[in-house]
């Protein structure tokens, strides 16, 4: 019995030393393998990313979060009467009792100009940083004189010397000083509203309220100009919603990669964007949003017509692993695959645990890439993992190919493939492009190459 068996093992192990087929069998058995490890990588790079997303909440927290502001909103109360008659047995009439509410007419500014300057910084907590802000927003307008009688209100209904002047914001934490509003000669100054923010705010904005107006600032011959000033800490974003009937904004700031949000893009001829800072300015009719300048009762939420700036970070250190992790099957793929040309058109052995080595190795940078990303930049990160990876199977490959010629063609390979990715990852608009044409361009190359090998033998 082992006299007859011993040749079939003999002639099984020759086949799979000497057999094209089998060699590709086992090279693509061990990238399906490899892709285990490859998905721990992803999880940890995802895992990592949460991490950071918990601290740069914390973060944001802290500081000051997104800066939404809605106003000022000029805020007058008036008189409502209900008649209710009663019949009296005794006398056979009718008694009728008048009773007066008090509600409350919204009058947004006739125009609304902001002037908001943003300084931005990072904050570090251990290895994590996030990206915030200090920002100046100057507000200037002017409201027109009061005519409700299209409302339904007569003048002597309306209570001028309880008029204020109300404002909303998402950021009341961040606020850094006094607001103080100028109307027409008179400051007024402003405090916490919590009757109104808990009964009217639907949109989850904290609410500012004035002291009551002097009725001479509120004329009704002659426009009320006002100012007011604000200074927030905040991040993310900066947004303003456009209530006045011609509203304006003009943003500067030294952040480099903004993003543009909202219903209403900056003009196009004001807007500039260099490597350090940008400038944008908008302008919007009153004909662009579907809203009036009066409004009975309650504020509206108009959160959906706000417009302004993201402060965002266009791909961080994680987006880039993450990106770069995602290409790690073509990474193997392709290094097995120069190995496995060279063996076949060598005739040179290579071992499955040779393969797998190599394999280990490839997706040694991921890690490498991560942990140090954590600790300086991307780049500088993606150098020292790159060339860790490629010296360490360059030199392997020298112990197995015994030559000098096939490690350096190795270790070239590696260099121009791990350039190609990091070009994708740092491009945008046409990452898909590059990519597409860079693969074409591998695909090219290896057809023209495999052409010399004969696939009739095994």
């Amino acid at each position: 019995m082992e006299n007859t068996n011993k040749p079939q093992q003999n002639k099984f192990g020759n086949w799979v030393k000497t057999s094209i087929t089998a060699r590709m069998l086992m090279v693509g058995f061990l990238v399906i393998i490899l892709l285990i490890p490859l998905s721990f990588i992803n999880s940890l790079i995802t895992e990592r990313a949460f991490r950071q997303s918990d601290v740069v909440n914390e973060i944001n927290e802290k500081w000051g979060e997104n800066v939404l502001v809605y106003g000022p909103i000029l805020k007058i109360p008036y008189k409502t009467y209900t008649e209710t008659k009663t019949y009296n047995e005794k006398t056979k009439t009718f008694f009728t009792e008048v009773e007066t509410h008090i509600k409350n007419v919204y009058i947004f500014p006739e125009s609304l100009n902001a002037d908001v300057n943003v300084d931005s910084k990072t904050l570090k907590r251990g290895n994590f940083e996030s990206a915030v802000f200090t920002t100046t927003m100057d507000f200037s307008g002017h409201y027109i004189p009061t005519n409700l009688t299209s409302k339904g209100i007569k003048d002597e209904d309306i209570i001028w010397d309880k008029a204020t002047v109300i404002l909303k914001t998402s950021n009341l934490k961040g606020i850094k000083s006094e607001m103080l509003l100028k109307l027409n000669q008179n400051t007024y100054s402003f405090q916490t509203n919590f009757n109104e923010n808990s009964t009217q705010n639907s949109d989850y904005l904290d609410v500012l309220e004035s002291g009551f107006i002097n009725p001479i600032d509120l004329s009704s011959k002659n426009d009320a100009p006002f100012s007011l000033s604000m200074a927030f800490n905040g991040s993310k974003q900066i947004e303003l919603i456009p209530i006045g009937k011609t509203t304006t904004m003009k943003m500067a700031s030294n952040w480099a990669d903004p993003s543009f949000i909202g219903n209403y893009l900056p003009n196009d001829e004001t807007k500039t964007i260099t490597k350090d800072s940008f400038n944008a300015e908008w302008k919007v009719l009153h004909i662009n949003r579907a809203f009036s300048q009066q409004h009975l009762n309650k504020i509206p939420n108009l959160n959906k017509f706000a417009f302004g700036t993201k402060f965002m970070v266009m791909v961080d250190e994680y987006q880039k692993s993450e990106r770069s992790a995602k290409y790690g099957f073509l990474v193997i793929g392709l290094t097995f695959l120069i190995f496995f040309l060279i063996q076949t058109l060598s005739k040179i052995n290579i071992h499955p645990f040779q393969y797998l080595m190599i394999g280990l190795a490839l997706i040694m940078f991921y890690t490498l890439l991560v942990s140090i990303s954590e600790h300086s930049n991307f780049l500088k990160a993606y150098l020292i993992a790159g060339s860790s990876v490629i010296v360490l199977i360059t030199l392997y490959s020298k112990s197995i190919l015994k030559t000098l010629k096939f490690p350096l063609f190795i270790g070239l390979s590696l260099s121009a493939l791990y350039a190609f990715i990091y070009v994708i990852i740092q491009l945008e608009n046409y990452a898909l492009l590059v990519g597409s044409v860079g693969l074409f361009l591998i695909l090219t190359i290896v057809m023209y190459v495999s052409r010399k090998i004969d696939w009739n033998n095994g």
